[in-house]
């Protein structure tokens, strides 16, 4: 019999419950034990469907604490971006001098919650190699400390926490390596060490990879004593065979992710059936689990929540529930199960995968004509860097070093109802720029939704792109354009980035991703058009997730993407509006990840924004831009926010 696994659940609630109710904590209207509750709450309805330390701490780490006297700075929060996802980590600093204790074993309470509610489940922990790799190095430690030289000291934690596991009754667990990073290799030797001390005292260890391939690390990976190893066929499905051919000589169970976790696409159950087949008829049935490749949190809980989707739009696309259904009915069908359900859930699946395909195989012949004909003078400006400067110096009038805002205003709770309502509200945040001394205005964005609604809150309302890409009518000028009229100082117009809206959106799985940027790059171009057209003579163009959805392993390599990115970012700036200033604002982003990738710009943006909150980013910009500036990128660079080092 094939066994059938999720690798996680969204742990918001189907209708936001846990995110509603932290905020009313925070808000101080609820304690911390029935934030708990609400919290195991949806935890046991989770569990039931697929058959602490004290919270202070845990959010004082996320957002710092200021109270009684106390002044304590949140801890450094970043993307995952190595992992594909628009989620944050709490980023742990270490130094020579750091120990290590546990606290608080976390994965064991929840274990035992969720047996006392009758479910067995498999806890899933960070292994200690990802551990120290994610880290970051201290300001106290040393110039040479490197943190992977703590696994000594942080491998008798793991130990404790795992045999704690393992007297409890817990078969396996689940450990996230970095197994898919090209530092993976590298790290060979520390894996051998740290998992013959772990497996003795744990339980039988999955280790799981996704959202990449392994390349060559399977190869040191094979002679490791784990149970299990866990792979992704959706993002990768060329490896299977190299990951066969190397397990294949010894009793690792492999783990098939055959069920997108990180897109709402129904699946292809035909398809995903084929792969498991291929490895059953290697390993045999005992030794192959399908799965999905990650854990479904990055999407919606389901479908049942969802009262506007048309008949079409219900059937193409599945939620986390349902996904967890099309991994039982794939496991059913290798089991050889004859049950009706089974077999009516599979041809309905068929009917609806072939109604989808039919609909994606037509086209907007336009857009597509419109993407063949982009050549390299698309992504560039006309005039050189020069001549664009001091015809924009003239005409924007600016000072030598000027001041300015991202965009984004608060947005109150009144809706607007009219235009004289939203006229009323530009006025306001106008003049209270001038007030302040601003000298680059915006005008608030007090119409605009997109952002809070698809991008801050990205867990339950990302975009869905589900055809091809094109702007039938103007977004943003009507308001950006009687920004001006209010105001003798120069106003800018704001848009989201192309590379920005492709990686937090569901793309399409039937065209590349390439092709999905360069169409979202040409629409946003006929705005900026359009712009210019009205007036503005300076726009900003954030992309907070330029980095997002870059893996180091795949085919055309890292280098090669971003710099497709950057020429799709480019291709919707490459204009030759001799007095529009464009700059590129990159947000929430800590540059130590691509400040090399920086000089791929070309002269379309004249000045390049970033958010420097992340400790070391200002250095490493700053060392990025004097290189830039002997080539073709940003000519200027705008610091968002710069920190001083803490006492």
């Amino acid at each position: 019999m094939v066994p059938s696994s999720v690798l996680g659940f969204p742990r918001i609630g189907a209708n936001g419950e846990v995110k509603k109710a932290v905020e009313v904590n925070w808000a101080g209207k609820l304690s911390a034990e029935e934030l708990i509750k609400a919290a195991s709450d949806v935890k046991k309805s989770s569990w039931k469907v697929l058959g602490s330390l004290p919270l202070d701490a845990f959010f004082a780490m996320g957002r710092g604490r200021q109270a009684g006297g106390v002044d304590i700075p949140a801890c450094e929060m970043k993307k995952w971006p190595v992992f594909d996802s628009y989620y944050h980590f709490v980023v742990p600093e270490l130094s020579e001098e750091t120990d290590f204790k546990l606290l608080y074993n976390k994965v064991l309470a929840e274990y035992k919650e969720a047996k006392e509610a009758g479910v067995v489940t498999r806890p899933v922990i960070l292994g200690p190699i990802s551990y120290l790799i994610l880290a970051r190095v201290a300001k106290e430690a040393s110039a040479t400390f490197q943190p992977i030289s703590l696994l000594s000291k942080i491998l008798p934690v793991y130990k404790q926490l795992q045999s704690e596991l393992k007297a409890a009754g817990v078969e396996s667990v689940q450990i996230k390596p970095i197994l898919v990073l090209d530092k993976g290799a590298e790290l060979d030797k520390q894996y051998a060490f740290a998992y013959a001390e772990l497996v003795p005292v744990a339980p039988k260890i999955m280790l799981t990879t996704y959202f990449n391939r392994l390349e060559s690390n399977i190869n040191f990976i094979a002679k490791l004593p784990a149970a299990g190893l866990h792979i992704d066929l959706v993002r990768a499905p060329q490896q299977l065979g190299e990951v066969i051919t190397a397990i294949k000589s010894t009793p690792i169970v492999l783990s098939l992710g055959v069920v997108s976790g990180r897109n709402i696409w129904k699946a292809d159950i035909a398809a995903a059936i084929k792969f498991a087949q291929t490895a059953i008829a290697a390993l045999d049935a005992d030794c192959v689990i399908v799965a999905t490749p990650s854990s479904l949190l990055h999407i919606p809980v389901t479908l049942a929540s969802e009262k506007k989707l048309t008949e079409q739009q219900r059937d193409w696309v599945s939620f986390a529930l349902e996904k967890a259904s099309e991994v039982a009915t794939i496991a059913a069908v290798l089991s050889g199960s004859q049950d009706p359900k089974v077999s009516a859930a599979l041809e309905a699946n068929e009917v609806s995968i072939a109604k989808r395909r039919q609909f994606e195989s037509t086209s907007d012949d336009a857009v597509r004509k419109r993407v063949a004909a982009i050549t390299p003078g698309t992504y560039d400006r006309k005039s050189p860097f020069a001549t664009l400067k001091e015809v924009q110096a003239k005409h924007l009038n600016l000072p030598k070093f000027p001041t300015t805002t991202i965009g984004s205003f608060p947005q109150t709770k009144e809706i607007s109802e009219s235009d004289e309502f939203t006229k009323k509200k530009i006025e306001m945040v106008v003049k209270f720029q001038e007030k302040v001394g601003l000298d680059l205005l915006v005008h608030g964005e007090h119409e605009c939704n997109d952002m809070p609604h698809c991008f801050s809150n990205s867990y339950v309302r990302p975009l869905i792109i589900v055809s091809d890409v094109s702007r039938p009518k103007p977004m943003t000028v009507k308001w950006s354009s009687y920004a001006p009229s209010v105001s003798t100082k120069p106003m800018k117009g704001i848009l989201s980035g192309p590379v920005t809206i492709l990686n937090w959106s569901f793309l399409r799985d039937d065209v590349p991703r390439k092709l999905q940027s360069q169409q979202l790059a040409l629409a946003l171009r006929d705005e900026i058009i359009d712009l210019e057209k009205a007036g503005i003579s300076a726009i900003q163009v954030d992309e907070p997730a330029i980095r997002e959805g870059v893996s180091v392993f795949l085919p055309e390599g890292a280098t090669s993407v971003m710099s497709w990115l950057n020429r799709d970012h480019e291709t919707s700036l490459g204009r030759d509006d001799i007095d529009c200033d464009y700059s590129t604002i990159d947000r929430y982003t800590s540059l130590r990840d691509h400040a090399h990738h920086m000089r791929r710009f070309s002269e379309a943006a004249s000045s390049f924004s970033l958010d420097t909150r992340s400790a070391g980013t200002t250095g490493n910009a700053v060392a990025s831009w004097r290189q830039a500036r002997h080539s073709r990128v940003p000519q200027g660079l705008h610091f968002r926010r710069v920190l001083l080092p803490r006492a």
